[in-house]
């Protein structure tokens, strides 16, 4: 029996999008509720609303999707993700890093060969060779900082790893993408990454699906559960639906949400055939 969960951010109403997500793993569960978890992941104080998450519950309940255990809300487990991240730092494999987005910008500026990512330049380093006594001063001083992987380090003391996809089948863990990627900040003391990982190895996820966006994310996922001695779920990265401008549905953009499916009049049952067909020409 598949064990996978829907987990969505409170930032906005769930458009279809979505909803072609938590369908398609509503049935990899077999439509059975105790192997079917919601999570919120609602990490960033800053965009997420109690009324969004309210939402949440309604569209997936007129969806016909249901789950038997209580929701896991991540805002309610910050000191569980910050006893995680003090392991890696007990480790060594972690790092504070006083740089500002502008002074990134401007090392950046300055090394025009720099790495790339998916998700455009990595950060270059500039903290991760601070000294013992440097940091602590900085910190001190009431300096902000982030927490950075020491990923050289990390990749060093993990060896090769692989994970496999559904879709694309096994994959090399190529952590690299993300550089020293960040696992806590100011405003928000916990990174998805570290959240996601954590959390999936709690709740015994068999099957993660989501997104092919986060596909580049699960190889450092997959260093993060060799680094904290966690098991590794199979893996299911969707492609996204994308409107008529060929980009994909966003919450911003408030585009055909749920809410507004029902509002044109259709039911669940049409949706979930839509769904099931991955065919939307009515709705678009």
């Amino acid at each position: 029996m598949i064990r996978t969960r829907f987990a969505p951010s409170p930032t906005g109403r769930l458009h279809i999008g979505h909803a072609a997500s938590v369908w398609f793993t509503w049935l990899a569960a077999e439509q059975n509720p105790a192997q079917f978890l919601l999570r919120i992941e609602d990490i960033d104080a800053t965009r997420c609303r109690p009324e969004y998450e309210q939402g949440i519950y309604e569209d997936l309940d007129w969806l016909g999707v249901s789950w038997a255990q209580d929701v896991r809300r991540q805002s309610d487990h910050f000191p569980a993700y910050r006893a995680t991240l003090d392991r890696l730092d007990a480790m060594g494999l972690v790092y504070p890093c006083f740089c500002t987005r502008k002074e990134i910008d401007e090392e950046i500026a300055r090394s025009p060969s720099a790495p790339h990512g998916p998700d455009g330049v990595l950060y270059p380093g500039t903290c991760r060779t601070l000294s013992a006594s440097e940091r602590a001063d900085r910190i001190a001083s009431g300096r902000a900082y982030a927490i950075r992987l020491d990923l050289a380090e990390a990749v060093r003391r993990a060896g090769p790893l692989r994970w496999h996809d559904r879709g694309a089948g096994w994959q090399d863990a190529r952590p690299g993408l993300l550089g020293d990627a960040v696992l806590a900040r100011k405003d928000t003391p916990v990174s998805y990454h570290l959240c996601v990982t954590h959390d999936d190895a709690l709740q015994e996820i068999s099957l993660v699906t989501r997104g092919e966006d986060l596909f580049h994310a699960t190889h450092l996922h997959r260093l993060l559960q060799a680094l904290l001695d966690l098991p590794t779920p199979d893996y299911h990265h969707h492609t996204l639906l994308t409107g008529a401008d060929g980009k994909k549905f966003s919450k911003r953009n408030n585009d055909l949400t749920l809410c507004a499916v029902r509002d044109r009049g259709f039911s669940a049952a049409q949706l979930q055939r839509m769904l099931s067909a991955c065919d939307f020409r009515d709705l678009l």
